[in-house]
């Protein structure tokens, strides 16, 4: 039983990183083509939310596909700094979890 709560809760979590990942994508695009028809665009500050909330993927995804906010420097400093912080609470959850099933199994 535990084990099916537990493949269920990591199911969610990749189907919601999957959409936020989805809609951070399509949002680097929107940006883009507003950006080349000099019209009204989505705030900086939008696009690093959307990557915090584990939009990740796709905006990194999206960075790739339309050369979008590639070449602003500190706009990749945020970026960077938002991806590193994930990947350090991904790895503590990891570490924890495993840590927790370990002693509970000895």
């Amino acid at each position: 039983m535990e084990w099916a709560k537990q493949h269920l809760s990591v199911t969610l979590l990749c189907l919601y990183v999957l959409g936020i990942s989805l809609v951070t994508f399509v949002q680097y695009g929107w940006d883009k083509r507003q950006a080349r028809k000099q019209k009204s665009r989505i705030p900086e500050k939008r696009l690093h939310l959307l990557a915090l909330l584990g939009g990740t993927p796709g905006a990194f995804l999206g960075q790739l596909a339309f050369r979008h906010k590639t070449r602003k420097k500190r706009f990749q400093v945020v970026f960077i700094g938002v991806a590193l912080l994930q990947i350090a609470l991904i790895a503590a959850f990891v570490y924890l979890t495993w840590k927790g099933s370990l002693g509970a199994r000895g």
